[in-house]
């Protein structure tokens, strides 16, 4: 985990991320669809510390369709960008994948509900 990178505007975990080893994370502007990024251009704007800081979210942003993305974001709305951290890091050293190899996929796409995810991450109570 490189948690310097932490997390991006709309909740992807930026330091679990092996996409690309070089990239600093979303929030120091290394992702190369920052220009595209909803989530990263709307925050910058409104200044927001991310979409969970916002009214409108969950937003028809494309990104909160996937259950990953809207789930780390309610999470971090919740309970901080360090819970969800320490969550993630906590998995990755049990051996939960973030991205399959080659994939942008992994571990955390295979449950199918906000539930589920919330409980493989820790946060059970939900």
């Amino acid at each position: 985990m490189k948690r310097e990178r932490g997390v991006a505007y709309c909740g992807l975990a930026c330091c679990v991320c092996g996409e690309n080893e070089t990239c600093p994370g979303c929030r120091s502007e290394g992702c190369a669809g920052k220009d595209w990024c909803m989530s990263f251009r709307c925050c910058r704007e409104n200044k927001l510390a991310g979409c969970w800081e916002c009214d409108k979210f969950p937003c028809e942003n494309p990104m909160f369709s996937k259950l990953r993305v809207r789930t780390f974001a309610n999470l971090i709305g919740e309970f901080g960008a360090d819970a969800l951290m320490d969550a993630l890091e906590q998995n990755e050293k049990a051996g939960v994948v973030y991205h399959d190899p080659g994939q942008l996929t992994g571990d955390y796409d295979r449950v199918s509900t906000e539930a589920e995810l919330k409980r493989m991450l820790g946060f059970c109570g939900e």
